[in-house]
């Protein structure tokens, strides 16, 4: 029996994981070539890199790859997600490198970047800057001439972002996200306050079976996949609050669904219905402080703020922290002084 979990259209984590229950009537054979014959699209040098980075386990324990499987063996492999056929060319785009070594890099990226070409955005991609970047630099070239993506966040969502320099490495740091062991934290501006200063926010994500580009919450759990959200306020305004975000799932949209999901969509996330003012008083001074703030972050206000993992190589355990950058910044300032203004009588 097979049972195989793509994430790749609803997750914002690249890799694939496998579950295999070995057939009673199976024989002996060499896990590697098991495997080889089993997954679709796979090579058996793959597997033998999935099996030297541990991300090839039989009844939860890793094993090399002439491991010999018996009958009734639960077997799964976490393998990164395959590269897509699309040529990735060279662009000079700048980029803001954090940390580099031979074998990751860490960007902080810009909102309005793609981080891999796609339908629709075949260039200006995060890909093509890095392309033309590792062209030019001599800092342990990546293997492919772009480097190998485990994860990604979305076009209008800035921040912090992991790349491996080679596939060993790519390998290794999908089980990382798997096994949820990468720290990641997002700031977010939306609309209202939650209750609690912090709490969870639980239910399957899935495609919206109305509108393919937006993702809904099922919390009956009857359509998509598990996710798991933690929050905890960091700033009160005056009708917007400001959130630290800890994920525990890496699905697409997660934040963006799960808070218009509990009734507090993103600050100006259109696709979520954070662009309309929710709250607040019905002042024309009121709606033209908000459309003006609009235009200063014309999109979700959501900021990849820190990242955390493990070196795939060294073993070090690796931090990184994003500044705002300038539109959010700007938004923030002017909600604490309409915030000011407001509790002092002045609007």
């Amino acid at each position: 029996m097979v049972e195989k979990t793509e994430i790749k259209e609803e997750s914002a984590e690249l890799f694939e994981h496998h579950r295999i229950v070995v057939d009673p009537g199976q024989d002996p054979l060499r896990i590697d070539k098991f495997l080889f014959n089993r997954i679709e699209n796979v090579s058996r040098n793959k597997v033998q890199q999935a099996a030297r980075a541990g991300n090839v386990l039989v009844n939860e324990k890793p094993v090399k790859s002439n491991y010999s499987i018996r009958p009734g063996d639960v077997i799964s492999v976490v393998m990164a997600y395959p590269p897509r056929e699309v040529e990735i060319l060279p662009e000079d785009i700048p980029l803001q490198i954090v940390y580099e070594d031979e074998h990751v890099i860490v960007v902080n990226k810009k909102a309005g970047m793609v981080v891999h070409p796609a339908h629709g955005n075949y260039t200006g991609t995060l890909l093509n800057a890095l392309a033309r970047y590792f062209r030019e630099t001599k800092k342990g070239k990546p293997e492919n001439g772009f480097g190998y993506l485990v994860h990604r966040i979305d076009k209008d969502t800035s921040g912090l972002l992991l790349v491996a320099k080679n596939e060993d490495a790519q390998t290794k740091l999908a089980k990382q996200f798997f096994d949820h062991e990468v720290e990641r934290t997002y700031h977010a501006l939306v609309w209202g306050e939650p209750e609690e200063e912090s709490g969870t926010i639980t239910g399957h994500i899935g495609r919206s079976l109305k509108d393919r580009r937006v993702m809904t919450v099922f919390p009956d759990g009857e359509y998509g996949k598990a996710a798991v959200s933690h929050y905890a306020i960091l700033k009160k305004f005056a009708y917007v609050t400001l959130l630290e975000c800890q994920l525990e799932t890496g699905r697409t949209h997660q934040i963006r669904a799960h808070f218009r999901f509990i009734g507090h969509p993103l600050f100006n996330d259109e696709r979520y219905g954070g662009h309309q003012i929710l709250k607040g008083t019905t002042f024309t001074k009121y709606k033209q402080f908000v459309q003006n703030c609009f235009k200063l972050i014309p999109r979700q206000a959501l900021h990849a703020r820190t990242l955390g993992f493990v070196h795939p190589v060294t073993g070090r355990k690796m931090a990184f922290t994003s500044d705002y950058p300038d539109d959010l910044e700007q938004v923030l300032d002017k909600w604490e002084k309409y915030t000011y203004q407001r509790e002092s009588g002045e609007v």
